[in-house]
């Protein structure tokens, strides 16, 4: 079988290739800029702005995992427009695997609107597919939020709430999505534990034995009062089993 991995130098698709090692899998990965190291992988040029490579990326193509994405810089292009061009070269795809997030129908977020769009466009389109939506991954939580303390404290929005889950538990989520049957919308990959961003702030200065202080502050709008309401969390779905104190301790090893 073959497969094609797209975005395979973003923080999904590298994880994808560290877990796609079945000799069962013929793997071609593609993206705009080559990877360091392509270890045994086929790689092609592609460009989801432009358009170009995308025919040579999916020929002889059986399955996608469709990890490219631009959550910051030409995201209506990429999420959307191209995505929808991306769409339209696939005529012979057996399975179309599309990694979403959790809450972009109830988060009033530019780009989870993006993902939203998407979404529709994949479920409108005539190509087997599996849509399967995951909670933040833990390095994009603190990154944006805990990366660095100001002042000897991490100053953060304490109340909203998270259900961070590990990137590679994610990736070894979509690659067992390859050899079923293509599922439509299925079941969210949620992290093993709901927690406030406060709460997740305490256990970072606990494991690293930071001498920090958390400072938590609150904000009006609907877009805090999402996260507070845990509109990015599955409660029903705690299917990651690595912990973000695991996620912690393993960055100090």
């Amino acid at each position: 079988m073959k497969v094609l991995v797209t975005g395979s130098t973003g923080l999904l698709g590298s994880a994808l290739l560290k877990q796609l090692t079945s000799p069962e899998y013929k793997v071609k990965i593609t993206s705009r800029s080559k990877p360091e190291n392509t270890g045994p992988f086929e790689w092609v040029y592609s460009d989801l702005l432009s358009g170009e490579g995308i025919e040579e990326a999916v020929k002889g193509v059986d399955v996608i995992i469709h990890a490219a994405t631009s959550p910051v810089k030409d995201s209506k292009i990429v999420e959307v427009s191209g995505f929808e061009g991306f769409l339209r070269k696939m005529q012979y795809i057996k399975h179309f695997i599309y990694p979403s997030i959790v809450g972009i129908d109830g988060i009033p977020l530019k780009y989870y609107k993006l993902k939203y769009e998407a979404e529709d466009l994949l479920r409108n389109s005539s190509i087997p597919y599996t849509i399967v939506r995951a909670t933040q991954f833990h390095n994009f939580v603190e990154k944006l939020f805990l990366s660095k303390p100001h002042f000897k404290r991490y100053i953060v929005p304490g109340n909203i709430k998270f259900q961070s889950v590990d990137v590679s538990d994610f990736a070894n989520h979509l690659i067992g999505l390859v050899d079923k049957d293509p599922q439509g919308r299925t079941n969210d990959f949620g992290g093993p534990d709901i927690m406030t961003l406060r709460e997740m702030a305490e256990l970072k200065i606990k494991i690293n034995n930071e001498t920090n202080k958390v400072l938590s502050f609150s904000i009006p709008g609907v877009l805090y009062k999402s996260f507070v309401d845990g509109k990015n969390t599955n409660d029903n779905q705690k299917m990651g089993k690595i912990t973000f104190v695991d996620y912690l301790r393993n960055k100090m090893d």
